[in-house]
């Protein structure tokens, strides 16, 4: 582990967690028993930017219904574990799918099923309003909380670091923003 600005600069994949990290922690049930969560559209938009721009984007969740499978369809994300209770097992799944070394994955959680997955990768980071123990892991805590653009906040730094960031005059096409 060195310096933060070196590191950052190494990561090529992107492992979030979903409820506490791209929303606000709240669901609400339908009377179908699907699950309605509210996002952060520039989340959403620096998600689809960065899988434009190259990088691996994964979601290894907890969480199930059809409500998530739609939102990162829509989004473009094609790695995605629902219904996940060893997400460490689920990250080396994703490691050995896509070569990846520890060094190069970002891993964002907020609470204790995320903290096995984060202590094996290079970049553990949370939101602002993640729990004492996995924010004592994290080698960044967001100024944001979990679905208010903590995700934006890590991702536009990975792709700043690397060079990857929006410059005046490029072409968007083809990057969902919802």
């Amino acid at each position: 582990m060195g310096n933060f600005k070196e590191d950052i600069a190494r990561i090529r994949a992107i492992v979030l967690d979903v409820d506490g990290v791209l929303t606000d922690g709240g669901i609400q049930i339908t009377p179908e028993g699907d699950f309605i969560r509210r996002y952060n559209s520039k989340d959403g938009f620096v998600l689809s930017y960065a899988l434009k721009k190259g990088y691996h984007v994964a979601i290894i969740t907890g969480g199930r219904g059809n409500t998530l499978k739609v939102r990162f369809d829509m989004l473009g994300i094609r790695h995605v574990y629902l219904n996940c209770l060893a997400k460490l097992e689920a990250l080396h799944d994703l490691m050995a799918k896509l070569n990846l070394a520890p060094e190069e994955i970002l891993y964002m959680g907020d609470d204790i099923p995320d903290i096995n997955p984060m202590l094996h990768v290079g970049m553990p980071v949370c939101p602002a309003d993640a729990s004492p123990e996995v924010i004592n892991i994290s080698r960044y805590v967001s100024q944001f909380k979990g679905g208010e653009g903590c995700v934006r906040d890590v991702v536009e730094q990975v792709l700043r670091a690397r060079g990857d960031w929006y410059v005046p005059g490029e072409k968007i096409d083809n990057v969902a923003s919802r």
